[in-house]
């Protein structure tokens, strides 16, 4: 829907910009894929992937706008930044939603992630942070999809130990104030104050 939208406007800026983003995208779904159950996947790898999908299509999202309107190459620039840091930190908050959330907020089963196998950072920063008995369960329960009755609790109950979801939020927020700070360029207006409230709303579906 949104090339067929740039092919009818025939902005060929903006047609590149969706092109490179939806190649970038599967590239970071190749990455994910590659990651999958993987419990030693750090930190860098997997900020790497967010920032290959959400990122990339949250700052595409942004970008466009600007490009059609055919502002200033630095207002394009300043409104991609916002958008793949509040891509960052709406995937964050997500994965911390997925632990310690409600269905409501999330939009999906809390614990839907932990099922399913997926290493997100709650899961990156408790392993890298556990005892080897917590690396254990972590291998049984992600990696071999050995999941027993309670085990979703015991998860939240290392998370909760090592912070995990907290320091999770935290990087949220650093990501959140990047986005607002890319908006600084530009003057006062209805238009970045809704922008702003964006950034605001992302990261309180925390609370």
């Amino acid at each position: 829907q949104a090339f067929r939208m740039m092919v009818e406007v025939g902005s060929l800026p903006a047609l590149d910009i969706l092109s490179t983003a939806a190649t970038v995208i599967a590239e970071g779904e190749v990455m994910q894929l590659a990651a999958a159950k993987d419990t030693s996947t750090t930190e860098d790898a997997y900020l790497a992937v967010i920032r290959a999908k959400t990122a990339a299509l949250f700052a595409a999202a942004c970008e466009v706008g600007p490009t059609i309107a055919q502002r200033p190459k630095a207002d394009q620039a300043a409104c991609r930044s916002y958008g793949a840091n509040l891509g960052i930190a709406f995937q964050l908050i997500d994965d911390a939603l997925d632990y310690g959330g409600t269905s409501a907020a999330l939009g999906k089963n809390v614990g839907d992630d932990f099922r399913e196998g997926k290493i997100t950072l709650p899961v990156v920063l408790s392993f890298r942070r556990g005892t080897d008995s917590e690396r254990d369960f972590w291998r049984r329960t992600l990696e071999k999809a050995e999941i027993a009755e309670g085990d979703l609790e015991t998860a939240l109950g290392i998370m909760r130990k090592h912070r995990a979801l907290e320091d999770t939020i935290e990087r949220a927020r650093h990501y959140g104030a990047m986005a607002r700070d890319a908006l600084e360029i530009f003057g006062q207006s209805p238009i970045k104050t809704a922008l702003l409230e964006t950034v605001d709303f992302c990261i309180s579906r925390a609370h």
